[in-house]
């Protein structure tokens, strides 16, 4: 089963070394469930990731639908941060997707300034590809 973005935090508070910490993100990363070989495709890719990163996006129904979305990517560490980025947006309203501030929470756990360059900006366009179909989800059903 999924950490949620609380256990994640947790989890993290009580990981004191960097070298611990990443190895979590290298575990979280492999409990993300099997990603199906047919989407990874061009469509479902991240553009701006220097790995390969792959996002699918299932949009409930109603006004405000929940968005849930899977994940993959080809690096070890890019896939942990695939599954943070998860536990903090999918099963979401796609309203609250919206509010919710990515930055923030990278910056509490502390991966702003313990990510190379690549990977930060990779991480970024991971969650403007949400937010961005979050939004569409809105207006498609509004």
């Amino acid at each position: 089963m999924a950490q949620t973005i609380q256990e994640i935090r947790d989890d993290f508070a009580f990981l004191d070394e960097w070298e611990d910490r990443y190895r979590y993100v290298i575990d979280l990363g492999e409990a993300l469930p099997p990603f199906p070989d047919e989407s990874r495709i061009d469509r479902f890719k991240v553009p701006g990731c220097v790995s390969q990163v792959w996002l699918t996006t299932d949009v409930g129904e109603g006004a405000d639908p929940i968005v849930r979305f899977r994940g993959d990517s080809d690096a070890h560490i890019v896939r942990g941060l695939v599954a943070i980025v998860l536990a903090l947006f999918s099963g979401q309203r796609a309203s609250r997707i919206g509010e919710i501030d990515a930055e923030a929470v990278l910056r509490e756990l502390g991966l702003d300034e313990h990510l190379s360059p690549q990977r930060a900006n990779g991480l970024r366009s991971m969650v403007k590809r949400i937010k961005q179909d979050a939004a569409e989800a809105l207006k498609q059903n509004a």
